[in-house]
Protein backbone atom coordinates (compact mmCIF):
# COMPACT_ATOMS: atom_id res chain seq x y z
CA UNK A 1 0.00 0.00 0.00
CA UNK A 2 0.93 3.36 -1.30
CA UNK A 3 1.79 5.72 1.95
CA UNK A 4 0.19 8.72 2.27
CA UNK A 5 2.19 11.86 1.05
CA UNK A 6 0.90 14.23 2.92
CA UNK A 7 -0.47 13.68 6.49
CA UNK A 8 -3.32 15.88 8.27
CA UNK A 9 -1.82 15.06 11.01
CA UNK A 10 1.14 17.44 10.13
CA UNK A 11 -1.87 20.14 10.12
CA UNK A 12 -3.22 19.50 13.26
CA UNK A 13 -0.17 19.52 15.47
CA UNK A 14 0.86 22.89 14.36
CA UNK A 15 -2.64 24.38 15.17
CA UNK A 16 -2.17 22.92 18.56
CA UNK A 17 0.99 24.12 19.16
CA UNK A 18 0.18 27.62 18.01
CA UNK A 19 -3.38 27.94 18.00
CA UNK A 20 -3.65 30.02 14.66
CA UNK A 21 -1.78 29.45 11.51
CA UNK A 22 -1.47 31.44 7.97
CA UNK A 23 -1.72 29.35 4.81
CA UNK A 24 1.83 29.64 3.85
CA UNK A 25 2.51 27.97 7.74
CA UNK A 26 0.10 24.89 7.19
CA UNK A 27 1.85 24.82 3.59
CA UNK A 28 4.85 24.49 5.22
CA UNK A 29 4.03 22.24 7.42
CA UNK A 30 2.23 19.78 5.29
CA UNK A 31 5.58 20.12 2.92
CA UNK A 32 3.51 21.40 -0.26
CA UNK A 33 3.55 24.38 -2.57
CA UNK A 34 -0.21 24.07 -3.32
CA UNK A 35 -3.04 25.54 -1.48
CA UNK A 36 -5.58 23.03 -2.94
CA UNK A 37 -4.04 20.26 -1.05
CA UNK A 38 -4.30 22.19 2.28
CA UNK A 39 -7.43 22.56 1.73
CA UNK A 40 -8.36 19.19 0.86
CA UNK A 41 -6.71 17.89 4.08
CA UNK A 42 -8.43 20.84 6.16
CA UNK A 43 -11.41 19.42 4.79
CA UNK A 44 -11.11 16.01 7.22
CA UNK A 45 -10.37 18.38 9.93
CA UNK A 46 -13.66 20.52 12.22
CA UNK A 47 -11.61 24.03 10.98
CA UNK A 48 -12.52 27.66 11.21
CA UNK A 49 -11.13 30.84 8.88
CA UNK A 50 -11.01 34.48 11.11
CA UNK A 51 -13.79 36.71 9.87
CA UNK A 52 -10.94 39.42 10.35
CA UNK A 53 -7.57 39.94 8.14
CA UNK A 54 -9.28 38.66 5.45
CA UNK A 55 -9.83 35.28 6.76
CA UNK A 56 -5.73 34.67 6.42
CA UNK A 57 -5.86 32.76 9.43
CA UNK A 58 -6.89 29.22 10.35
CA UNK A 59 -8.03 27.12 13.85
CA UNK A 60 -9.45 24.06 15.03
CA UNK A 61 -12.76 24.13 16.55
CA UNK A 62 -11.39 21.93 19.53
CA UNK A 63 -9.12 25.14 20.09
CA UNK A 64 -11.85 27.93 19.84
CA UNK A 65 -13.30 29.44 23.12
CA UNK A 66 -16.49 30.71 21.47
CA UNK A 67 -18.54 33.40 23.91
CA UNK A 68 -22.41 33.39 24.06
CA UNK A 69 -22.66 35.74 21.12
CA UNK A 70 -20.15 32.82 19.11
CA UNK A 71 -17.31 35.14 19.00
CA UNK A 72 -13.36 34.72 19.90
CA UNK A 73 -10.29 36.30 19.55
CA UNK A 74 -7.07 35.31 19.47
CA UNK A 75 -3.57 37.72 19.52
CA UNK A 76 -6.09 40.38 17.91
CA UNK A 77 -6.97 37.96 15.63
CA UNK A 78 -11.38 36.76 15.42
CA UNK A 79 -13.33 33.98 14.64
CA UNK A 80 -17.02 33.32 14.28
CA UNK A 81 -18.85 30.41 15.48
CA UNK A 82 -21.00 31.63 12.41
CA UNK A 83 -18.53 31.60 9.80
CA UNK A 84 -17.66 34.85 7.60
CA UNK A 85 -17.71 38.54 8.15
CA UNK A 86 -20.99 38.41 6.27
CA UNK A 87 -22.34 35.15 7.67
CA UNK A 88 -21.76 36.78 11.44
CA UNK A 89 -23.35 40.29 11.05
CA UNK A 90 -26.42 38.33 9.66
CA UNK A 91 -26.79 36.06 12.76
CA UNK A 92 -26.31 38.87 15.11
CA UNK A 93 -28.38 41.35 13.78
CA UNK A 94 -31.25 38.69 13.20
CA UNK A 95 -30.62 38.27 17.24
CA UNK A 96 -30.25 41.30 18.59
CA UNK A 97 -33.72 42.52 20.86
CA UNK A 98 -32.94 46.20 19.31
CA UNK A 99 -30.57 45.65 16.24
CA UNK A 100 -27.68 47.47 15.65
CA UNK A 101 -25.87 50.38 14.35
CA UNK A 102 -22.75 50.51 12.48
CA UNK A 103 -20.58 51.44 15.44
CA UNK A 104 -22.64 49.10 17.51
CA UNK A 105 -21.31 46.03 15.66
CA UNK A 106 -17.96 47.88 14.78
CA UNK A 107 -17.35 47.59 18.62
CA UNK A 108 -18.91 44.26 18.88
CA UNK A 109 -16.86 42.64 15.88
CA UNK A 110 -13.26 44.77 16.51
CA UNK A 111 -13.46 45.86 12.76
CA UNK A 112 -15.47 48.33 10.36
CA UNK A 113 -18.64 46.78 9.28
CA UNK A 114 -20.13 49.72 7.43
CA UNK A 115 -19.94 48.02 3.83
CA UNK A 116 -20.81 44.77 4.92
CA UNK A 117 -24.01 45.66 6.14
CA UNK A 118 -24.89 48.28 3.64
CA UNK A 119 -24.41 45.33 1.08
CA UNK A 120 -26.88 42.86 3.15
CA UNK A 121 -29.04 45.91 3.13
CA UNK A 122 -29.09 45.92 -0.59
CA UNK A 123 -29.58 42.35 -1.18
CA UNK A 124 -32.51 42.26 1.50
CA UNK A 125 -30.39 40.30 3.51
CA UNK A 126 -30.90 42.91 6.27
CA UNK A 127 -33.24 45.46 6.99
CA UNK A 128 -32.53 48.71 7.62
CA UNK A 129 -34.45 51.82 9.18
CA UNK A 130 -33.24 55.63 9.56
CA UNK A 131 -33.11 56.28 13.14
CA UNK A 132 -32.13 59.94 14.60
CA UNK A 133 -30.09 60.49 11.33
CA UNK A 134 -28.61 56.98 11.60
CA UNK A 135 -29.02 53.39 10.00
CA UNK A 136 -30.34 50.63 12.38
CA UNK A 137 -30.02 47.52 10.92
CA UNK A 138 -32.57 45.20 11.68
CA UNK A 139 -33.81 41.55 10.48
CA UNK A 140 -34.75 40.65 7.20
CA UNK A 141 -37.71 38.91 8.68
CA UNK A 142 -40.92 41.86 8.85
CA UNK A 143 -41.94 40.41 12.15
CA UNK A 144 -38.25 40.35 13.65
CA UNK A 145 -37.82 43.79 12.01
CA UNK A 146 -40.75 45.50 13.68
CA UNK A 147 -40.16 43.79 17.09
CA UNK A 148 -36.39 45.16 16.87
CA UNK A 149 -37.45 48.90 16.06
CA UNK A 150 -40.06 48.94 19.10
CA UNK A 151 -36.97 47.94 21.14
CA UNK A 152 -34.48 50.15 19.57
CA UNK A 153 -37.59 53.53 20.19
CA UNK A 154 -38.18 52.27 23.49
CA UNK A 155 -34.25 51.97 24.75
CA UNK A 156 -34.55 55.39 23.33
CA UNK A 157 -37.29 57.19 25.73
CA UNK A 158 -35.62 55.27 28.92
CA UNK A 159 -32.50 56.86 28.24
CA UNK A 160 -34.17 60.20 27.42
CA UNK A 161 -36.47 60.13 30.82
CA UNK A 162 -34.05 58.37 33.08
CA UNK A 163 -31.56 61.39 33.69
CA UNK A 164 -31.89 65.25 33.43
CA UNK A 165 -28.76 65.03 31.50
CA UNK A 166 -28.39 64.63 27.49
CA UNK A 167 -26.84 60.99 27.69
CA UNK A 168 -23.81 60.92 24.68
CA UNK A 169 -24.65 59.27 21.67
CA UNK A 170 -21.46 56.69 22.15
CA UNK A 171 -22.94 55.88 25.79
CA UNK A 172 -26.13 55.08 23.95
CA UNK A 173 -24.71 52.94 21.39
CA UNK A 174 -23.20 50.61 23.97
CA UNK A 175 -26.26 50.27 25.81
CA UNK A 176 -27.63 47.14 23.97
CA UNK A 177 -24.15 45.25 24.11
CA UNK A 178 -23.73 46.32 28.08
CA UNK A 179 -27.56 44.36 29.10
CA UNK A 180 -26.37 41.42 26.93
CA UNK A 181 -22.87 40.76 29.36
CA UNK A 182 -25.16 41.01 32.77
CA UNK A 183 -25.67 37.98 34.39
CA UNK A 184 -29.36 37.24 36.14
CA UNK A 185 -28.67 39.43 39.12
CA UNK A 186 -27.31 42.11 37.32
CA UNK A 187 -29.50 42.89 35.11
CA UNK A 188 -32.79 42.67 37.47
CA UNK A 189 -30.29 45.63 39.76
CA UNK A 190 -29.95 47.01 36.20
CA UNK A 191 -33.58 47.38 35.53
CA UNK A 192 -34.13 48.41 39.09
CA UNK A 193 -31.52 51.65 38.87
CA UNK A 194 -33.89 52.43 35.32
CA UNK A 195 -37.43 52.09 37.26
CA UNK A 196 -36.41 54.41 40.33
CA UNK A 197 -34.90 57.20 37.61
CA UNK A 198 -38.26 56.99 35.26
CA UNK A 199 -40.72 57.21 38.51
CA UNK A 200 -44.04 56.02 38.36
CA UNK A 201 -44.94 53.28 35.70
CA UNK A 202 -41.12 52.03 35.62
CA UNK A 203 -41.34 49.02 36.55
CA UNK A 204 -43.51 48.27 33.71
CA UNK A 205 -41.63 50.14 31.01
CA UNK A 206 -38.03 48.60 31.77
CA UNK A 207 -39.74 44.95 32.03
CA UNK A 208 -41.01 45.35 28.57
CA UNK A 209 -37.85 46.66 26.97
CA UNK A 210 -36.01 44.58 28.80
CA UNK A 211 -37.99 41.19 28.72
CA UNK A 212 -38.04 40.85 31.99
CA UNK A 213 -41.51 40.08 34.27
CA UNK A 214 -42.41 43.53 36.01
CA UNK A 215 -42.01 41.41 39.43
CA UNK A 216 -38.03 41.18 38.54
CA UNK A 217 -37.78 44.93 38.38
CA UNK A 218 -39.90 45.45 41.04
CA UNK A 219 -37.37 43.16 42.88
CA UNK A 220 -34.54 44.95 41.49
CA UNK A 221 -36.12 48.22 42.38
CA UNK A 222 -36.18 47.36 46.20
CA UNK A 223 -33.14 45.65 47.02
CA UNK A 224 -31.68 48.96 45.54
CA UNK A 225 -33.83 51.27 47.55
CA UNK A 226 -33.68 49.73 50.67
CA UNK A 227 -29.66 48.62 50.37
CA UNK A 228 -30.56 45.02 50.19
CA UNK A 229 -27.41 44.37 48.27
CA UNK A 230 -25.13 42.46 50.84
CA UNK A 231 -21.48 41.71 50.03
CA UNK A 232 -21.25 39.07 47.28
CA UNK A 233 -18.01 37.19 47.38
CA UNK A 234 -15.78 36.98 44.34
CA UNK A 235 -13.50 33.99 45.68
CA UNK A 236 -14.50 30.75 47.08
CA UNK A 237 -14.25 30.31 50.83
CA UNK A 238 -10.30 28.98 50.87
CA UNK A 239 -9.24 30.10 47.95
CA UNK A 240 -6.09 31.86 47.18
CA UNK A 241 -2.88 32.06 48.97
CA UNK A 242 -2.32 30.50 52.22
CA UNK A 243 -1.63 32.16 55.59
CA UNK A 244 1.92 32.34 56.02
CA UNK A 245 2.17 30.78 59.96
CA UNK A 246 4.92 33.02 61.57
CA UNK A 247 7.61 30.69 63.15
CA UNK A 248 9.54 31.79 66.32
CA UNK A 249 13.50 31.94 65.20
CA UNK A 250 15.21 28.67 67.11
CA UNK A 251 17.91 29.82 68.91
CA UNK A 252 21.42 28.47 68.06
CA UNK A 253 22.74 27.65 71.45
CA UNK A 254 21.02 24.75 72.76
CA UNK A 255 20.17 25.19 76.56
CA UNK A 256 21.83 22.08 78.62
CA UNK A 257 19.22 20.70 81.33
CA UNK A 258 20.42 20.18 84.66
Amino acid sequence: MRPERYSVGAIASLLRKKTIATMPQLMKALGTSVERTVFRKLAGLHYRASYSHCGRYYTLDELAQFDAMGLWSFKSVHFSAHGSLVDTAVALVDASRAGFFVDELNSLLHLSTKDCLRHLAEQSRLGRSEEGGRFLYCSAEPGRRGAQLAARRALGSLAATSTAQPIPDELKATIVLFLGLLDERQRRLFAGLESLKIGRGGDVLVADLLGLDPATVAKGRRELAHNELGPKRLRREGAGRKAVEKKSRRSSRVSKTS
